[in-house]
């Protein structure tokens, strides 16, 4: 135990802490404070974990400090690109297929009242069933490869979506479905120049929480049978072998891309809704 590691630890929060509620205070809702906060709350959280842990001599297989993650982060990375590789092949043709499937279905429920009443119920619960029970079963019908994977991040991403853009194209006010009722617009054009804007910011929140389901859908269903290769594969391997820090490696690749993934819809919904008030406001 060093206890002069746990102190430079404690007081290095407290400093952190302090620059940030000047930070705070000082540049309020800047692009400055904006920036600078969560980069120093994430510096001080590993500085504080590679104290603790070091100081404290914690166990390795209980849980490496960073500087052990990183090394072996380091030494792992033909390893570690590979099970990206293979993983988000999963990731992304479930997404595409997931995201498209849904809005399709929505656009189609939205004109039939007997599928808004007949599909949502069943979209509600079919989202409520556990991941661990549909993954074994996919794994049973598309084999062990990623097509599997990929049916279970469908499944996963299908319905936020179909729910999150049926209440988006209900969003329009009545008094401009009014007004493209008095020019005779037709279904299409109503759809395609009132509706969908409405709805742009209801599809891109599916979209975004799609972007995070899809990520922990494939590493899960990975579990259940793979080739030899993905990050959900090498994370059950390794904790069974108790090399946590490459379990931990892993995991801090899969959070890097699942936040940069998170990060491009971002980026693409501030370009598409520009028109938002919320857009507009988080610009001012």
């Amino acid at each position: 135990m060093n206890p002069q590691l746990v102190i430079g630890a404690l007081l290095f929060w407290v400093a952190a802490w302090a620059l940030n509620e000047y930070l705070v205070r000082r540049h309020g809702a800047s692009r400055i404070a904006g920036f600078a906060v969560p980069v120093i709350f994430g510096v001080t959280l590993l500085v504080l974990w590679e104290g603790l842990t070091r100081g404290l001599a914690v166990p390795q297989v209980l849980l490496p400090p960073p500087s052990a993650i990183w090394e072996r982060l380091v030494n792992s990375v033909p390893m570690l690109w590979a099970d990206f590789q293979q993983t988000f092949k999963a990731v992304l043709a479930g997404y595409a297929i997931g995201c498209l499937s849904g809005f399709g279905v929505a656009v189609l429920v939205d004109r039939s009242p007997f599928l808004k009443r007949g599909l949502l119920p069943i979209g509600n619960f079919v989202s409520a069933l556990p991941i661990i029970g549909i993954a074994p079963i996919m794994v049973m019908w598309f084999g062990f490869d990623w097509p599997s994977k990929a049916a279970v991040v469908v499944a996963m991403t299908f319905f936020p979506m179909l729910v999150n853009t049926v209440a988006g194209l209900n969003a329009a006010g009545s008094m401009e479905r009014d007004l493209m009722r008095t020019y005779a617009s037709p279904w299409l054009t109503t759809l395609i120049k009132l509706r969908l804007p409405a709805a742009a910011p209801f599809i891109f929140n599916a979209l975004k929480i799609n972007s995070t389901l899809a990520l922990i859908g494939a590493i899960v269903a990975e579990f259940f049978g793979t080739p030899i290769v993905g990050m959900g594969f090498r994370i059950s391997t390794e904790v069974g072998k108790l090399a946590i820090d490459l379990v931990w490696a892993e995991i801090a690749v899969a959070a890097v891309a699942g936040s940069a993934f998170y990060g491009l819809i971002a980026l693409i919904e501030r370009a598409v809704t520009f028109w938002h008030p919320s857009v507009r406001s988080g610009r001012a």
